[in-house]
């Protein structure tokens, strides 16, 4: 049996900030290096770089032989304690790297060491020649005739967008809405606007495509471009109204778990009927909330398809402002509000969760959607926050655009990854065309 020894690095300049990975593969027994692999993520922190690094290690030699023991070494402490069940992993975006990173071998073909960052300069240094090249707008690329390390570089793919909006009739990203499930903060939104520009939030590298996926026409309705396959598009579906709704008040996952009001499923049926017309739905995945599964089942039910249910779909908690309009958070909490709508990492009051932890949870979800749906087009039933980070992570654009975007009740959006990496973001965001 053949014996890999992977060393693998990932970099952020800002922690979050431009960063990229890098991996070396060598033969455990000659030292020879085998294949190398490194990628410009865009914004990420630090521990998702490092992740994504391991990932590229552990693709490039399962590349080379899926049968080989695998002996990983790395410099980050919380990486390898984590890999190796030593340390819980509390953060929530990072479990399901965790979990990718353990599925690429079966259990027990590769173990972890830790060593001083002296002793990964091969890896770190990949890591940085990425992060330069992403600096001068170019991609990575290894010389020679690296086959293995083109192959994860093709599933990884890069943090550019393939295209803008492309906007439907009497569609738009116009007006200002807030980040709230419920629109709970639309006069905030204007507040925003007048506050010092934010630093980027740890959105994690852009989806990824597994090398090797077979090409075949796409079912018409949604854009492709033929050269890189069929793209995996996720359709995004806001649910519909609540009784919470009109009044904008917070409603995130922390509060009452409001189900949707008559209005909300009658917009759910119109929602059904047109995504019926389209024909192209092949899945139906929902956050697990009252308001989201009702949507959904009414969804699946016109397209006889069954409901998944993904942990990572739900909404930001809110904490404290839960089931409160933004006037009575501003009368209540001044201070907490404006370091909310200031700081991407600020946290509502009580405990809730800031954008920039969202960000890292739905970048996971995303990516872990992208991967088992290749090629497939998938209904992601979900709330406005994921679904405004969903589209800002495609765009590039900042963590302030949350504040930018306008998003109804019932409401459609699609975001195609293709396979080199890129993204296109469509927007359906007028709800008076969902007529049943």
């Amino acid at each position: 049996m053949r014996e890999f020894i992977v060393e693998a690095d990932g970099g952020s300049r800002g922690n979050p900030g431009p960063a990229g990975y890098g991996a070396v593969v060598s033969d455990a027994v000659t030292g020879e290096t085998l294949a190398e692999a490194a990628e410009y993520l865009g914004v990420a922190t630090n521990n998702v770089a490092e992740y994504r690094g391991l990932l590229a290690g552990l693709r490039t030699a399962h590349a080379l032989d899926p049968t080989a023991r695998v002996h990983v070494r790395m410099d980050s402490k919380l990486v390898v304690e984590q890999m190796s069940g030593r340390w819980k992993i509390k953060h929530p975006g990072m479990k399901p790297l965790a979990a990718e990173a353990n599925s690429v071998f079966p259990p027990g073909q590769v173990t972890y060491e830790w060593i001083p960052r002296a002793q990964n300069t091969h890896a770190d240094r990949l890591a940085n020649e990425a992060m330069d090249a992403g600096a001068r707008g170019e991609q990575w690329s290894a010389t020679g005739d690296d086959i293995e390390a083109e192959a994860v570089r093709g599933a990884t793919g890069t943090a550019e967008t393939r295209a803008a909006a492309a906007l439907a009739p009497g569609a738009g990203v116009t007006g200002v809405a807030a980040p709230g499930d419920d629109d709970a903060a639309a006069a905030g939104d204007r507040a925003a606007r007048a506050k010092p520009g934010v630093g980027e939030q740890p959105p994690g590298p852009a989806a990824p495509q597994p090398s090797g996926v077979a090409e075949r026409p796409q079912a018409p309705g949604w854009s492709a471009a033929p050269d890189l396959g069929a793209p995996a598009t996720l359709v995004l579906l806001r649910h519909g109204e609540t009784p919470l709704t009109p009044q904008k008040r917070f409603s995130g996952s922390g509060g009452t778990d409001p189900s949707l009001s008559d209005a909300g499923r009658e917009q759910a049926q119109r929602a059904a009927a047109a995504l019926a017309r389209r024909g192209t739905i092949q899945a139906v995945v929902a956050s697990p909330l009252a308001r989201t599964q009702e949507t959904a089942r009414i969804v699946a039910a016109r397209l006889g398809l069954d409901v998944t249910v993904d942990e990572g779909l739900r909404e930001t908690h809110f904490g404290a402002w839960e089931g409160l309009t933004f006037g009575e958070v501003r009368e209540r909490h001044p201070d907490d509000l404006n370091a909310w709508l200031a700081d991407p990492e600020a946290h509502p009051t009580g405990g809730g969760e800031s954008f920039a932890e969202t960000a890292t949870r739905i970048a996971a979800t995303r990516d872990k959607l992208v991967a088992a749906h290749a090629g497939r087009t998938v209904l992601l039933v979900t709330h406005v926050t994921p679904i405004k980070t969903l589209i800002r992570l495609a765009l590039g654009a900042p963590p302030k655009s949350l504040f930018r975007m306008e998003l109804s009740a019932a409401s459609l959006s699609a975001v195609a990854y293709y396979a080199d990496g890129n993204a296109s973001v469509r927007l359906f965001n007028d709800t008076s065309h969902l007529r049943a």
